[in-house]
């Protein structure tokens, strides 16, 4: 009698170890990065098909939870339900960054401190003067000053072969502010008719959160719960929820206790960030990134004043604010900067911070009523932030090719002298390149 053969499961779970090497690999913002591109391309494919229809059906399809008053379409939770996760994930970076990171002194705070807030100043003064100058609405000032951050290091990673690793370091920690300012212009001027009601159970629900915090409570049956609920107060208060979000990240604990291996908020990162990287942020490009590219659309992007001071906000809003700030502020303050870059290395970390956009999207859907503008808006921020990342990888791969010869030629002198190559990528002075 033959054995039966095991059947084989359509998509059903993969092995776990198989799971745990899709989930590191979500980790890197390489791949993170991959992952929203593809996401982007199958949305303007989509939305450009003949079954444009059916995209749009399925992104204005709705469906609630009537329990918490929520009652959405597909591309709302998306955007208010799923980038809250992503918005988790950026305050457990915030909080890291203030604790333990670059900016717990002001010392090696300020350069990119200082770079962040001009990065964002900057593009909004660009956008108004375009928008007043054309006659346009006001209204999207906000749109380009937003970094991507997982567009904008997959690109860093993807040419950084031999970049030093500081530059990574100082576009991590202006993202991190970058990000921040993002949340509180979002808090500040996109919050509709305010339920202080609901606001004051959601501040309630983040007052719990941070005593299950001091007391070191564990176990997700107290979080989980707990963060749902001050999502949907938070949502239904009028503040957009995504702030929940980056509530929660904040007052999670990052500095570890004797015994642990892990800090709460180091615990939560690792197991969410596949989540956020994989599933949350590319559902959010997919159907916030689906406009029309047709030659009348992309018309637009360059006769209308207010898609047109989108691009230029974050093409060239970007580099002048990003790089005259650190700048101005390495000349003029006591803040120096970091002696493995050099200022060619800065300015096209600048260009690469004009890759804007998870959080332009969201804010271009914020900012604006109008579908028709909504899409030239999108639109806008999809033609700039291509833009910048095209012209920051030919910047950035120049400087890499320039920190590869040296390398060799180091090398070189070394193999040549007897003596052993200790030489770490990035460590000649700035003077030298």
């Amino acid at each position: 009698m033959t054995q039966a053969r095991p059947r084989k499961i359509a998509f059903g779970l993969l092995p776990w170890p198989e799971r745990q090497a899709i989930a590191e690999a979500l980790r890197t913002e390489t791949i993170g990065g991959l992952v929203l591109l593809a996401a982007a391309v199958v949305a303007l494919v989509w939305a450009n098909s003949p079954w444009s229809a059916a995209y749009e059906s399925l992104r204005n399809f709705h469906f609630g939870i009537p329990a918490l008053g929520l009652d959405l379409s597909v591309g709302h939770w998306t955007a208010d339900g799923l980038l809250a996760v992503f918005f988790l994930v950026a305050g457990i970076e915030l909080k890291r960054e203030l604790v333990t990171g670059e900016l717990r002194t002001p010392a090696t705070a300020a350069l990119p401190v200082v770079a962040a807030v001009c990065g964002m100043a900057v593009p909004a003064g660009l956008y108004v003067l375009v928008a007043k100058s054309g006659g346009g609405s006001l209204d999207g000032w906000a749109v380009p000053m937003a970094t991507d951050i997982a567009f904008a290091l997959a690109v860093l990673a993807v040419i950084s072969t031999h970049l030093p690793a500081a530059l990574r370091a100082f576009l991590l920690t202006l993202a991190v502010v970058d990000d921040l300012g993002a949340i509180l212009i979002i808090a500040v001027f996109f919050t509709s008719d305010l339920d202080f009601w609901a606001l004051g159970g959601a501040f309630a629900g983040l007052v719990l959160f941070y005593v299950l915090q001091r007391l070191r409570v564990r176990g997700w049956w107290w979080y989980v719960p707990l963060g749902i609920a001050i999502w949907a107060l938070m949502y239904n208060s009028g503040v957009h929820a995504t702030v929940a979000g980056v509530a929660m990240g904040l007052i999670l604990r990052t500095t570890r206790d004797s015994g642990e291996e892990r800090s709460p908020g180091a615990r939560v990162s690792h197991l969410v960030h596949p989540f956020s990287a994989g599933v949350a942020v590319p559902l959010f490009a997919l159907f916030a990134a689906g406009v029309s590219v047709s030659g009348a659309a992309l018309g637009h992007v360059f006769a209308d004043p207010e898609p047109l001071g989108v691009v230029i906000g974050l093409v060239a809003g970007k580099i002048l604010g990003v790089f005259l700030g650190t700048y101005l502020a390495a000349r003029f303050t006591r803040a120096t900067l970091n002696p493995e870059l050099a200022w060619a290395d800065i300015f096209g970390l600048a260009a690469l911070a004009g890759i804007g956009f998870t959080v332009a999207l969201l804010v271009g859907e914020l900012a604006f009523t109008d579908p028709t503008e909504i899409e030239h808006v999108k639109a806008a921020v999809l033609v700039g932030s291509l833009v910048a990342a095209a012209f920051a990888a030919v910047l950035l791969r120049r400087r890499n090719r320039r920190y590869k010869e040296l390398y060799e030629e180091e090398n070189r002198d070394e193999d040549q002298d007897g003596i052993p190559d200790v030489y770490q990528t990035g460590a000649h002075s700035s003077s030298s390149r």
